[in-house]
Order: C-alpha cells, then sequence, then structure tokens
C-alpha cells in the first residue's frame, strides 16, 4: 500500500515534474526506508533508559533520507545512464529516456545536495564532519559495479552510515563498541538484500558487462546470504549487549533471524519477481529491529 500511495502521488504529479520525481525514485519508496532505518536503530540504542526516541531527530533524518536517497539514485543515474539504456528494467528511467538531460540533472541534484546539507546543519559539529564524510561514498558508489563484483559492499558502507550519524547526532560522539557494531550490521544486511536485489538483472549485467554479488555468488547465493545473516545478527547481539539493552531488543533480534531465514529458505534467483518481493521486504525486518529496540529501551 506505501508503494502504491508513492507511486500515486508521483503520477498524480504537474507533467514536468513526474521524471525529477521519479529520478529521485520516489515513486519505489523501499530504497528510502532501507537507508533510514538504520537511522532510527541508532537514534533509538542513543535514548536514555526508559525513554522514547528523540522524535524531533527521528523526523529531522526522515527528511534527510529522503533528500540523500533521492541525490544518491540521481548520481547513480547520471553515471549509469549509458548502461540503463541496455537493462530492461532500467530503460524507463528518465535519464536514460532522455525524458530530462544531464545537465537539469546536474541543477536538481545540487538542489537535492543544498536541502540535505540544511538538515546536517542542524547538528552538532561532530555529526556534521561525520555526516560530511560519507559524500565521497555516495559519489563514488556507482563505479564500483564496473570494477569489482563486491559493489552490494560499498552501498553497504554508504548506506548504513546513519547507524553512526544517528548515535553522534545524540550523544555528540559515537560510542564505538555500540557504534561500529551496530554499522557492522547494517552493511550485513545490505549485502543479503542488495544481492537479492542483484539477481534481478544478471542476465543484462553478463551482456553489458556490470559487476555484482550475484555474479560472484551465483548458485552459492545462499550459502552467502546464511553467512552474512548470521554476522549481521552476531553484530546486532554485541551492540545491544554493549548499551545494556534488555529481553525486547533480542526477541527482535530474533524475529529478524526468522525473517532473513524465511527470505534465503524461500527465494528463487532466477526469478526477477520474487527476487524484489524478498528485497522490499526488508523494511519489514527493519522496522522489527527498531521495534525492538524501543520496547527494550523502555
Amino acid at each position: 500500500p506505501r508503494s502504491f500511495s508513492a507511486a500515486a502521488l508521483v503520477r498524480a504529479a504537474p507533467g514536468p515534474l513526474q521524471p525529477y520525481l521519479r529520478l529521485m525514485r520516489l515513486h519505489q519508496p523501499a530504497g528510502t526506508w532501507l537507508l533510514y532505518l538504520p537511522c532510527t536503530w541508532s537514534i533509538g540504542l542513543a535514548a536514555e533508559p526508559g525513554c522514547l526516541p528523540d522524535w524531533h531527530m527521528l523526523s529531522l533524518f526522515a527528511v534527510g533520507a529522503v533528500l540523500m536517497r533521492g541525490a544518491g539514485c540521481t548520481i547513480n543515474d547520471m553515471w549509469d545512464r549509458d548502461y540503463d539504456r541496455k537493462v530492461a528494467r532500467t530503460a524507463s528511467r528518465p535519464l536514460a529516456a532522455g525524458d530530462i538531460s544531464t545537465f537539469q540533472s546536474f541543477v536538481f541534484l545540487g538542489g537535492q545536495l543544498s536541502l540535505a546539507l540544511c538538515v546536517l546543519l542542524c547538528l552538532n559539529y561532530y555529526s556534521i564532519v561525520l555526516g560530511a564524510a560519507s559524500l565521497s561514498l555516495v559519489v563514488t558508489y556507482p563505479l564500483m559495479k564496473r570494477i569489482t563484483y563486491w559493489p552490494q559492499l560499498v552501498l553497504g558502507l554508504t548506506f548504513n552510515w546513519g547507524a553512526l550519524l544517528g548515535w553522534s547526532a545524540i550523544k555528540g560522539s559515537c560510542d564505538w563498541s555500540v557504534c561500529l557494531p551496530l554499522y557492522l550490521s547494517g552493511v550485513m544486511w545490505t549485502l543479503v538484500y542488495d544481492t537479492i536485489y542483484a539477481h534481478q538483472d544478471k542476465r543484462d549485467d553478463i551482456m553489458i558487462g556490470v559487476k555484482s554479488t550475484a555474479l560472484q555468488f551465483k548458485e552459492d547465493t545462499k550459502q552467502w546470504l546464511s553467512g552474512f545473516s548470521l554476522a549481521m545478527l552476531l553484530s546486532l547481539c554485541v551492540a545491544g549487549m554493549n548499551c545494556h539493552q534488555t529481553f525486547p531488543y533480542y526477541s527482535a533480534v530474533a524475529a529478524v533471524g526468522a525473517h532473513l531465514a524465511h527470505q534465503i529458505y524461500t527465494l528463487d534467483i532466477d526469478k526477477p519477481e520474487d527476487c524484489w518481493k524478498k528485497f522490499a521486504s526488508n523494511r519489514t525486518v527493519g522496522i522489527l529491529l527498531f521495534t525492538g529496540i524501543v520496547l527494550g529501551n523502555l
């Protein structure tokens, strides 16, 4: 329903605006959720015992997630417009289809980054520097698929920066005994869901020479995903122990483990529609963990 409402919102927008909204993937909010949820974990864990997370900070990071995901998609499409024309799933993207020019997308990117900077400047100095440091990852990630079979790892390092930033926004600096295992768990999670996502395009990727973990793992994908999931769960347990989490948190970690196990067990890597369904279901994984963090803190 959320995906439908987002798509309906884009379709209802004025015609000249629609290509820009599609460029920032406003019609496909799954990626925005996957960027935002590690921020919520960190903000939740940083809350004082017995207290709810800082709702002002959650709202601020939500706006930032929409803007930075949009900026990342714009950068990705600017790098990949020639590749996107050769892949059935991406050929209709605004830049690949010629709905907007490279210059127009560059100006639009500047607007998104300017607004994102305004959000960042609402945080403390430590967080401003930490947030700015992620921009190099945002810009270079789209190039990784040209040079390595592990672009999903770089995406994980990029997409889960909020696991560091959320804590520092509340506390003023990072407690690395909590933030590093939380960040690692998010990176492992991204390797799971984005490898599944990459299996949608593997036939086209082989033809045009684009690399991914889906092509690296091939028929061994499920074993690799199981290993990443186990590493994610262990890292979450370490993060929880280091900030004195309670039973509801570990119950949520167990539920996350069950959800991931079901995803992997039922995954059909040769059916793009099943890969998309499993990928999109990871929003539930993130919400489960956030719920466990809040209840555990209370």
